[in-house]
């Protein structure tokens, strides 16, 4: 489980998608599946996932977006963490 998110990605890019779309982007394993995503953002953040979509960047890492569902804010999940 620990070792399927690798970290948070923070950028311009990231911090609008939290506010306007309800969505973080994490970096994750290359190995790991959607399904995989989505269950351990909803067990180690105790949210729920509405859906993910994830891309190889060019420098080879696996980023993925993860929209919560409505009744849970991206904004406030990062607050906790401390990113904004």
């Amino acid at each position: 489980m620990n070792r399927i998110i690798l970290r948070i990605h923070m950028s311009e890019k990231a911090l609008r998608l939290i506010e306007e779309e309800n969505t973080l982007t994490l970096i994750v394993a290359r190995t790991a599946s959607k399904h995989d995503i989505k269950i351990a953002v909803e067990k180690l953040y105790n949210v729920k996932v509405a859906k993910v979509r994830t891309m190889i960047t060019p420098k080879g890492e696996k980023k993925a977006y993860v929209k919560l569902a409505p009744e849970y804010k991206a904004s406030e999940l990062a607050t906790q963490l401390g990113l904004v």
